[in-house]
């Protein structure tokens, strides 16, 4: 009952927004600006930035500007980056400063990671000094790391305060922080030493002391620790927020669950993208310019182009039995079509592995001896379907049928071990994984598969 009642307010909310982003665009294209303005009080920032972000470029400022100003600077928080870099462009230069000034830094610096260098030093020589500080700190952390993505706006305490002091100190302080879930607890030399969540701040006696309460074996990251292992583990320990330490494990920051779960989404655009041969930088894809999407497809393109081309010069070498078996080269698109299916299966679960490290305590050597297992059984039931279907339905002689059924279960035995093992490689080397993979396990089906198939079809017609 609770699943269909959810499932139902999803539905409606759904529904909500894109009559919500339908409604706007009428409004605005016949000028009523009042009734759209109207039109958007209620509707949640969320909401409003997806609205706009469905609206056309020439309508997406026009929209903004409706919005008062401490919404209008909640509410491009939440636009994708290609949006908010077209809004900038043609916002007034005071009208950057306000809403800039008044982002988060996290979010601030996710902007200026977006913008051109030249705008990114105009806008930060003109925030305010905290402001420009804060962001500075954030600047100069590589990107990718827990420092370039945490946000320095948190709370941290003396370990000798009440429970009742720490709650007057927490409401002189909110506004100035992210989150007030978890409450840090530093030393005289800023260094971590323990936390304590809100829970117990409400439920323990007023006159504890924060160090009598707080859990002293703190899970941390470092302020160069990659970004996607950040992700891991908050995900793992189930964490709202995550504290970021120095070298000296001075706290100097916080990652917050947000920002994560926007890590998250973009690192399995990248990936999703990158398994379809398309290189992405996880952005939204339909927010992004012709040019740009067709030079990010076109590389892999080409590489799977000149695979064919190889692929067209072995068959061209097989012309003697083609001449004297025809119909061998009708099963040709069936065995490296399925191989390559074989493929990408087993190289999408090894990648999904290594993202989520479920397979890093299993070892590389029997995750590819599973799928090899896993490719000989598949090879074997595909290849006697396949057998069987070229000799009742195409009427090809026995010969021919068992050729196709025992290159079927080779070929699948092939995709498999390279779709297992190349992600491997990849990652040995330094490079993506999902991004390298799929044109190469074409390129393995398709030549040596090709190979495969004439072999083992001039061992059993004797050619």
């Amino acid at each position: 009952m609770t699943e269909n009642l959810t499932s139902i307010q999803t539905g409606l909310r759904s529904e909500l927004r894109q009559l919500v982003r339908s409604q706007l665009e009428l409004l605005l294209e016949q000028g009523n600006l009042e009734g759209a303005k109207s039109l958007l009080i209620p509707v949640l920032p969320v909401d409003i930035a997806e609205a706009i972000e469905g609206l056309p470029e020439s309508m997406q400022v026009i929209a903004f500007r409706l919005l008062s100003k401490a919404e209008a600077i909640e509410v491009y928080e939440h636009l994708d980056t290609t949006v908010q870099q077209a809004l900038i462009q043609q916002f007034k230069q005071q009208e950057v400063l306000d809403i800039v000034d008044k982002m988060s830094p996290d979010d601030r610096v996710r902007l200026f990671d977006e913008l051109p260098a030249k705008i990114v030093r105009r806008l930060l020589s003109q925030l305010s000094p905290g402001e420009r500080q804060s962001t500075a700190l954030l600047l100069g952390y590589e990107e990718g790391t827990a420092g370039r993505i945490m946000t320095p706006e948190y709370i941290s305490l003396k370990e000798t305060l009440t429970l009742s002091e720490t709650l007057k100190r927490i409401r002189s302080l909110a506004n100035a922080s992210e989150i007030v879930y978890y409450l840090y607890v530093t030393d005289a030399s800023r260094q971590l030493t323990g936390i304590v969540s809100l829970r117990d701040l409400v439920i323990c006696d007023p006159e504890t002391t924060l160090g009598e309460i707080m859990t002293r074996e703190v899970v941390c990251v470092h302020t160069d620790t990659d970004e996607v292992e950040v992700a891991h583990m908050i995900q793992r320990y189930d964490l709202l927020a995550l504290p970021v330490v120095d070298r000296e494990q001075r706290l100097v920051g916080v990652v917050t669950v947000d920002d994560i779960l926007d890590i998250l989404q973009q690192e399995a655009t990248k990936d999703i993208y990158a398994i379809g041969g398309l290189q992405s930088d996880g952005d939204n894809y339909f927010q992004t310019d012709l040019i740009t999407v067709v030079r990010k497809r076109v590389v892999w393109l080409l590489v799977l182009l000149l695979t064919n081309t190889v692929t067209g010069t072995i068959i061209k070498t097989q012309t003697g039995i083609i001449e004297k078996m025809a119909i061998l080269t009708a099963f040709i698109p069936l065995l490296t079509g399925t191989g390559g299916n074989v493929g990408a299966q087993s190289s999408t679960v090894v990648i999904r592995g290594l993202n989520t490290d479920e397979i890093r305590t299993l070892g590389s050597f029997k995750i590819v001896w599973r799928e090899a297992q896993a490719g000989i059984l598949l090879g074997i039931i595909l290849g006697a379907l396949a057998a069987f279907w070229a000799y009742f339905l195409l009427h090809a002689n026995v010969a021919v049928a068992i050729s196709v059924g025992i290159s079927l279960v080779g070929i699948a035995l092939l995709a498999a071990v390279a779709g297992s093992t190349l992600p491997f490689i990849f990652q040995s080397l330094g490079l993506d994984p999902a991004l390298m993979s799929a044109p190469f396990i074409t390129t393995a089906v398709d030549v040596l598969g090709v190979l495969i198939y004439f072999t083992i079809a001039r061992m059993i017609l004797n050619l």
